[in-house]
């Protein structure tokens, strides 16, 4: 049995039957239902000397002020009996009673009353080419424990205004002292007063009605101003990816996008190219072999390369460190791949920051890391306030190397506004041209529920161990019985009496034998010479 085991690879048959994405695996229950709290923290930049700013050349002094902390996450119908209730109540100082913490044993409440999902997979649907479709159903719920209040005013750019000012800059003199006209008139003006919330979710603004009314189909915006007014719901876009079925090497990877193969916002590849995971699953390393993972989210307009960079170890549960790929936002010159980024000799940014306009309705609209981490030194020189940080602006993931699996992760990007100066427009004239941060936003996992981290745990870690065990322990257990039967059929073969009786006779009879053969030649000789010393020798006759 032993050998058996050694020479089939039963536990990666069983790992990988319930990996792939099937309806009834325990891959696929996770991943439509995930039942972990994924948190979005929003960091917004407040300007506090705005008409300094304008008026004397000072640079934009910006304090962070966040974070502003949404939740996506799924409440399933568990029981919550494994919580300590000793510790709910008992010690307040316990690390159970950090608002993380409270927030995990909320949920946990939630799941035993068995409320709806506010964050899954719907409309699912299986393909015989191993693929399936699906779509996003996010709805972000505001953690008032966790965050800083949210009815709390800040100063940000007016960000419709200088959108259209720095397109005007294309139109011709009279078209833009049109423009400043009628901005003049409505009395617009390049910085607005709003709360966190709004900006995140909406407020009404009249460039953006008039905008929603009147602009293409295609390019038509919502009809209120906000970061992230897009993502409650269940999201349009309609995702397609391969289940494992017919391969590891693409298990978790974006085959289509609302029935296309690549992305639409860009001509050329590589830009173009969807073949990315949606960070639910990856092609497990363990099978692919390659340091390069891709992982692919509207917000960012494009797929997002991670590095493998060394082993990690969590919960007992062994992974692999990602983080972005060095070329993701290099220059052309360093990175000529790049280049379709800002195709048909279009502004190509320095070191740090790319063009999102064609996700964004064409606003200039250009991401980069957290306080331009890991950027050109030039675009943090025109403010006060930016301090890009590693521990704090770096975007990571965990995988396990076997399942592909996530155990933990953080995309951390931030948003700005590229303002081109447009003299003649009035409003705005005396905005220069700079590329202006307007926030950053977190967004991620810090840990997996009990039992998806016990299913990790149990295909992997113990697995290594108890596998090995397990297959020696039958060849040792059938090494032993083999000895014990061999000595066993010996000494009932050679030491019983039985058989040593027989042994003796057997002697008996071979000794008998030869001495009965050897008789009769002594007997058969009639006479027989004797020697006279004396008188020689005579033949006697008997």
């Amino acid at each position: 049995m032993g050998i058996i085991l050694s020479s089939i690879p039963w536990v990666d048959y069983l790992i990988l039957k319930n990996l792939r994405l099937w309806n009834g695996s325990l891959s696929f229950q996770y991943w439509q239902k995930p039942g972990v709290t994924r948190l979005t923290k929003v960091y917004i930049f407040n300007v506090t000397n705005p008409d300094n700013f304008l008026n004397l050349g000072e640079k934009p002094r910006l304090q962070e002020i966040g974070p502003f902390v949404y939740r996506t996450y799924s409440y399933e119908q568990r029981s919550p009996g494994f919580l300590n209730k000793k510790n709910q109540d008992g010690c307040p100082d316990c690390p159970y009673h950090h608002p993380e913490r409270k927030l995990r044993q909320k949920e946990r409440s939630s799941w035993s009353t068995g409320a709806a999902e506010d964050m899954e997979k719907v409309n699912i649907k299986f393909h015989d080419n191993g693929t399936l479709t699906y779509q996003h159903k996010k709805i972000l719920q505001f953690v008032p424990e966790l965050s800083v209040n949210k009815e709390q005013k800040i100063t940000v750019p007016n960000i419709p205004l200088l959108t259209l000012s720095t397109q005007s800059n294309s139109l011709s003199y009279i078209v833009q002292r049109g423009i400043s006209l009628l901005l003049n008139v409505n009395g617009f003006k390049p910085f607005v007063t709003i709360t966190a919330d709004e900006l995140v979710f909406g407020y009404d603004d009249t460039l953006v009605s008039l905008a929603h009314k009147f602009y293409p189909k295609r390019k038509r915006p919502m009809s209120r101003m906000g970061l992230l007014i897009n993502r409650n719901g269940t999201l349009n876009e309609v995702h397609n990816i391969y289940t494992g079925m017919t391969g590891m090497q693409d298990f978790g990877l974006l085959e289509k996008l609302n029935g296309i193969d690549r992305l639409p916002y860009w001509k050329d590849a590589p830009c173009n190219i969807i073949r990315a995971s949606e960070g639910s699953f990856f092609p497990p390393r363990y099978y692919t072999k390659s340091d390069v993972v891709n992982v692919y989210d509207k917000d960012l307009c494009r797929t997002m390369p991670l590095q493998y960079r060394g082993p990690v170890t969590k919960h007992g549960i062994s992974a692999d460190l990602y983080t972005p790929a060095d070329s993701m936002f290099e220059t052309i010159a360093n990175e000529p791949s790049n280049k379709c980024y800002c195709p048909d000799n279009e502004y190509c940014p320095p070191k740090g920051v790319q063009n999102i306009s064609p996700c964004q309705f064409d606003a200039p609209v250009y991401l980069s890391f957290p306080h331009f981490f890991e950027a050109d030194p030039t675009l943090i020189e025109p403010f006060e306030g930016l301090n890009p940080d590693k521990e704090r602006h770096q975007s990571y993931f965990k995988i396990q190397s076997r399942l592909g699996v996530p155990i933990e992760g953080k995309v951390r990007l931030q948003l700005n506004l590229k303002v081109d100066q447009a003299p003649h427009v009035t409003p705005v004239a005396k905005f220069p041209t700079i590329m202006y941060p307007i926030m950053w936003l977190e967004e991620g996992i810090d840990d997996l529920t009990p039992p998806i981290r016990r299913w990790i745990y149990l295909a992997t870690t113990f697995a290594d161990i108890a596998c090995p065990l397990m297959t020696y322990g039958f060849i040792f257990l059938g090494t032993c019985i083999l000895v014990g039967v061999f000595i066993n059929g010996y000494k009932s073969l050679v030491f019983t009496k039985e058989t040593i009786e027989i042994g003796m006779k057997t002697l008996r009879k071979r000794s008998s034998g030869y001495i009965a053969v050897a008789r009769p030649k002594l007997i058969k000789r009639d006479t027989y010479t004797l020697l006279d010393l004396n008188d020689g020798m005579d033949e006697l006759d008997i």
